[in-house]
């Protein structure tokens, strides 16, 4: 199981948020470099990566700090937050990221994530972030209507190959995952699973890994100590 140690952005600084809420925002770390470095000291080899001032208004200012990043650790970069057009998976592709993840656009503009699959293929993926299994978009903010299996299963007749499954209540919370609500989600379509949110402990991530996801987002965990994050390398397994 892949395991992705996560680093937000937001006003070029690393931070953290309680339930995806813009007003619980805190500094975890400087530098996102030497985090980075510190997760490829772990023996990560993929960073998830979200630009929170692109998820909510559109404007990419963390650009660079992604691009540095990338350039000086060589680490793979799962990047998400504010890709909502072609002209944005050039620009992030220029950057050299690995794995893009439209979010709030593949709500509003199916026609997009067909065209976006159409062109990277398994390279994009979709961020399926619900609240009481209802979609969220706009950082979180805006309700969509659709239950979080249906968008799901639309995905991947569009031919997603990755969904990046975030149940809004336990993130940040250190309560650990949504289970029942990622069984569903795996019974529900064939894409490969990356759960995030909720991740608590390493006990969380073998009992990820034993019901067979693809991947597993650690943040808050990680920044407070909770989660040793070369022990749960170790125990997710292959990184490929």
């Amino acid at each position: 199981m892949l395991i992705e140690p996560a680093i937000d952005l937001k006003g070029r600084k690393v931070v953290r948020l309680h339930k995806g809420a813009f007003d619980t925002v805190h500094q975890v770390a400087d530098d996102p470099v030497s985090v980075a470095k510190d997760f490829a000291a772990a023996g990560a080899e993929v960073i998830h990566m979200v630009d929170l001032d692109g998820a909510k208004s559109g404007v990419r200012v963390n650009g660079d700090m992604i691009a540095a990043v990338i350039a000086e650790t060589g680490m793979k970069v799962e990047l998400g937050g504010g890709i909502r057009s072609m002209a944005d998976l050039e620009a992030v592709d220029a950057m050299g990221v690995w794995r893009m993840v439209i979010g709030s656009a593949a709500v509003s503009d199916p026609a997009f994530v067909r065209e976006a699959v159409e062109r990277y293929g398994a390279r994009i993926a979709v961020g399926v972030d619900a609240k009481n299994g209802e979609v969220k978009t706009a950082g979180w903010e805006q309700g969509s209507g659709l239950h979080y299996l249906d968008f799901a299963r639309s995905m991947e007749k569009l031919g997603v190959k990755t969904l990046i499954f975030t149940d809004i209540d336990t993130d940040g919370m250190l309560s650990g995952p949504s289970y029942a609500r990622l069984q569903a989600l795996q019974e529900a379509v064939s894409c490969r699973i990356i759960a995030s949110g909720g991740v608590s402990c390493n006990e969380d991530i073998v009992r990820l890994r034993e019901m067979g996801l693809y991947g597993a987002i650690i943040g808050k965990a990680y920044y407070a100590g909770a989660v040793d994050l070369a022990q749960a390398v170790r125990e997710g397994g292959s990184q490929c």
